[in-house]
């Protein structure tokens, strides 16, 4: 596990905006590992587990679909959390995908 990785991707998804999502790839893309989408995903299965706390919910593939869901406890929990913050999803896809999607290369200056 590559801790220091790992880090620098929950400093990204704190920054994710209330009602906003990203993806795993542009996570990786903002961090100057466009091919690291899978180790993006390995740390948000690592992220509940982190201080101060990462904002999980927010990161979905780059489709809108919450494939990350089943590392919520209960799995429906993370469509709860979105909800909650005025993100709609249906069918485990985040509805209005672009028009919510936070894009770190543009929002941040890493």
């Amino acid at each position: 596990m590559d801790t220091n990785f790992y880090e620098q991707v929950y400093e990204v998804v704190r920054l994710i905006p209330k009602g906003r999502v990203t993806s795993y790839g542009a996570i990786a893309k903002s961090l100057g590992a466009a091919k690291s989408s899978r180790m993006v995903g390995h740390a948000m299965a690592y992220a509940g587990t982190a201080h101060p706390k990462v904002p999980a919910h927010r990161v979905v593939n780059s489709s809108g679909l919450l494939t990350g869901k089943f590392h919520f406890n209960p799995p429906d929990l993370m469509i709860e959390l979105l909800a909650a913050e005025g993100v709609e999803v249906k069918n485990d896809k985040v509805v209005n995908f672009k028009t919510v999607f936070w894009n770190p290369l543009e929002e941040i200056n890493l």
